[in-house]
């Protein structure tokens, strides 16, 4: 009668969790908790995270998805390497899942790590839809640890990701809660000179920026595997145990910092893929990156994990402990972070009232400058620095007082080469980036390098320079100066090695995101450089990567912030050639953008 029993109850619980190679996902409208308060989202399998969905490298798996919402739906398996018609983007790879159908995904996992997937249609994926991915490794790793917990993180706000998108469209600073006063105006004149004070406010108008423009989203309460501060998600361990974390960022617009005191934390995977280990007190992660790192708590107490919001706006918390119900201090947030002129890269001593030939661009509105009389900066008439897009035929040799101005110093792949402190992308005492909270030593991009290389070096066979353009006032967000549906596809041929040099000429960092192919950043490491799925590109500088194109089909090419992609910073990749030329058959007009990422 008990073999009876146990059998039945197993057949309940086959579905939920799947027989070998064969999973089940249903998408749903769910209510979320985050402990500060409670809001309609979506979810899979009835919650928000959905379910860690464990693989074997080497399966088939097959992944049925029925979609109980009331309009479209898709998931995009974030950072896996899969035939283009399973990626999950509408309009791109296939055409969706309509509501109260049933859609089967089908495809070989040819890796391992740690990933993610999310909902590709509309703001699903902020409002709630996506979850974890593990994959485990057909040989041994070559790291020790004996428990292994997910840490996905998000950025949960009362709002739903329509309604934030139109505020932002509405008013670009509408969630920014750190905007300069008129006190902090008067402040900097007294540290440091009005002429300095007033050439400093200008360059922001210029650029139509403020300081504050860290974070475009404020007002959200971080969560950790679904779970907010005062929620407060525990993982036990015993003394002495070796423990893998794989933090997931799953955030809409969030970069978060991440530091448990009183733990070394020692990085071994990036994006899934192995690098070679390297201890850290402090790491930043962007939005839809994953970083495995492994500490090893020798006392019997606990341990908070503070993840930090870039902007100090925010944060997540969670605790490792011996047993539930302990907790430790959480430290108060930082300062609130500042943009400098150094961030865009040797700007600060440009003299604005000697760039002659620069007529016909406008200021448009400055903050914290309204009594000006810009009818007194000669040759600046008119000028829309907002809309940079005007300005191809200028000749730049003419701007007087920037002659002197190395643009090879805003170059991030030169300067992570010689990693520590000139590492753009975390730079030491630079307005975005802080010294790990204890002094101790803060995560570069060129501490990051592979275990073995995954491609043979090879010279690339061209380069494409994207440049990462926007408008902060306006919310507009685009790929140079043309906005997704306005832009024609990038055509890459099979079997090509492309260098992809991004130029960011905006004040917010863009994690990158490149669907179906590895990203090879360019860290100065040679054949070692790290493999990646997402890039983040700072305000100011260039990056290279170089990606082997072995995926025909079509692709997604994307800033992962899921507004700015639904405001333009998005592309389509068409690769022509190879084992089957599949783009005939599927339709190369522009998606309609919603949001998801």
């Amino acid at each position: 009668m008990k073999t009876i029993l146990l059998v039945g109850a197993l057949g309940l619980l086959l579905p939920a969790i799947g027989l070998a190679g064969e999973y089940s996902l249903t998408v749903d409208r769910v209510k979320i908790d985050t402990g500060d308060f409670v809001k309609e989202g979506i979810g899979y399998n009835g919650k928000s995270p959905g379910p860690v969905m464990r693989f074997k490298e080497g399966e088939e798996v097959s992944i049925k998805v029925t979609n109980n919402l009331d309009e479209m739906t898709s998931i995009h398996w974030h950072g896996l390497i899969l035939p283009y018609k399973q990626d999950g983007v509408p309009g791109i790879s296939f055409a969706g899942i309509k509501p109260r159908e049933t859609f089967t995904y089908k495809f070989p996992i040819t890796q391992s790590g740690t990933y993610w997937f999310h909902s590709h249609s509309g703001f699903q994926e902020p409002d709630g839809a996506y979850g974890a991915i593990v994959i485990e490794p057909k040989g041994r790793e070559p790291f020790r640890y004996d428990r292994d917990y997910v840490v996905q993180l998000t950025d949960k706000h009362p709002h739903t990701g329509d309604r934030i998108m139109r505020n932002l469209k509405m008013m670009p600073d509408y969630y920014n809660r750190e905007q300069q006063t008129v006190g902090e105006f008067f402040s900097d004149t007294s540290e440091n000179g009005l002429m300095k004070t007033l050439k400093d406010r200008l360059a922001w108008g210029d650029m139509r920026m403020m300081k504050t423009d860290v974070e475009d989203l404020q007002g959200f309460t971080g969560l950790i595997n679904g779970q907010g501060p005062e929620q407060n998600w525990t993982g036990i361990f015993e003394p002495g145990e070796r423990i893998r974390l794989r933090f997931i960022n799953s955030s809409a617009m969030t970069y978060f910092d991440i530091r448990i005191p009183g733990l070394e934390m020692t990085v071994v995977q990036a994006d899934g893929n192995n690098v070679q280990p390297v201890s850290v007190e402090e790491f930043r992660i962007g939005v839809a990156e994953t970083f495995d790192v492994i500490v090893r708590p020798k006392d019997a107490q606990a341990y908070t994990i503070f993840a930090e919001s870039m902007g100090r706006s925010g944060y997540a918390r969670g605790t490792l402990a011996t047993e539930a119900g302990m907790v430790a201090e959480v430290p108060e947030l930082r300062e609130a972070a500042r943009l400098t002129m150094a961030d865009m890269g040797s700007m600060e001593g440009m003299d604005h009232s000697k760039m002659a030939g620069m007529e016909g661009m406008g200021h448009g509105d400055m903050a914290g400058m309204k009594g000006m009389d810009h009818s007194k900066m000669a040759g600046m008439e008119g000028m829309d620095h907002g809309d940079m897009t005007g300005m191809k035929g200028m000749d730049r040799s003419k701007m007087a007082g920037m002659e002197g101005m190395d643009h090879s110093k805003m170059d991030q792949g030169a300067a992570m080469a010689d990693a520590g402190a000139s590492d753009p992308f975390y730079a030491q005492g630079s307005g975005l980036i802080p010294t790990a909270a204890n002094g101790g030593k803060f995560l570069s991009y060129a501490d990051l390098k592979a275990q073995k290389p995954l491609f043979e070096e090879r010279e690339a066979t061209r380069e494409i320079e994207l440049r990462l353009t926007g408008n902060m006032e306006r919310y507009i967000w685009s790929i140079n100066g043309i906005k997704y549906e306005d832009a024609d596809p990038i055509r890459l041929q099979y079997g090509e090695r492309v260098r992809f040099k991004f130029v960011n000429e905006t004040m917010m960092t863009h994690p990158m995101h490149l669907h179906g192919m590895w990203s090879i950043l360019d860290v100065g490491a040679g054949q070692l450089n790290p493999v990646k799925h997402t890039i983040s590109v700072q305000p100011g500088t260039t990056v290279y990567m170089e990606t082997e194109v072995d995926a025909p089909g079509q692709w997604a090419f994307h800033c992962h912030l899921s507004y700015h992609a639904a405001a333009g910073m998005f592309r389509k990749i068409i690769v022509e050639g190879g084992p089957e030329t599949p783009t005939a058959a599927v339709s190369e007009q522009p998606v309609k953008l919603g949001g998801g990422a």
